[in-house]
């Protein structure tokens, strides 16, 4: 299948763009492995375009009427994936602290435990500006850790780390107001 086809198909469903998201994963983290300008460049240029994907595939799934208990359930998953595992190949090879990075996927854990039980008690799940900030900042905060190299003289690496103490406050908060938002629920 073509890559014009492919993206034909994927507008007809949404849940492809998700699956691409999920696939990208492994991807990066193979290139991560060796990793030089050319695999570091090709991580970012990845994880940007799977990244775009998480505003597409929502926006279509919305627009076309196409909305899934699959693709509710993937849309998450695959953003987590995706986010997750760069986040933990950066830490892995020491181009970030690995304590932030335990802070913020510790967080999406916890945030999504706590989305299954609002989402069993029949209570709106989706997120906040908080979340949505965070999810930014990440993304923000990735792609440029991810170049890693110096690029026409700009250091990438420390853009990305302004973006990831960005990320990291924002993962805190995102995260207590979460919790606050939905304490009741907790107290049973």
């Amino acid at each position: 299948m073509s890559p014009s086809q492919w993206i034909k198909d994927a507008v007809k469903d949404p849940n492809k763009l998700t699956l691409f998201r999920i696939l990208a994963a492994p991807v990066i983290i193979i290139l991560l492995l060796e990793p030089n300008r050319i695999t570091t460049c090709f991580a970012a240029l990845i994880f940007s375009a799977a990244a775009i994907t998480d505003y597409f595939d929502g926006y279509l799934a919305r627009r076309k009427g196409l909305v899934s208990n699959l693709g509710k359930v993937m849309d998450p998953v695959a953003d987590k994936l995706l986010v997750s595992s760069a986040f933990i190949m950066l830490a892995a090879l020491n181009w970030i602290p690995a304590w932030v990075v335990c802070v913020i996927v510790g967080r999406e854990l916890a945030v999504t435990g706590l989305r299954n039980i609002i989402a069993q008690n029949r209570k709106d799940v989706s997120a906040s500006n908080l979340g949505k900030y965070k999810t930014g900042f990440q993304i923000a905060a990735i792609i440029p850790l991810l170049f890693h190299y110096p690029y026409f003289g700009v250091e990438l690496h420390v853009i990305g780390m302004v973006f990831l103490w960005g990320a990291l406050i924002f993962t805190i908060w995102s995260g207590a107001d979460y919790f606050i938002r939905n304490k009741d629920l907790l107290q049973t």
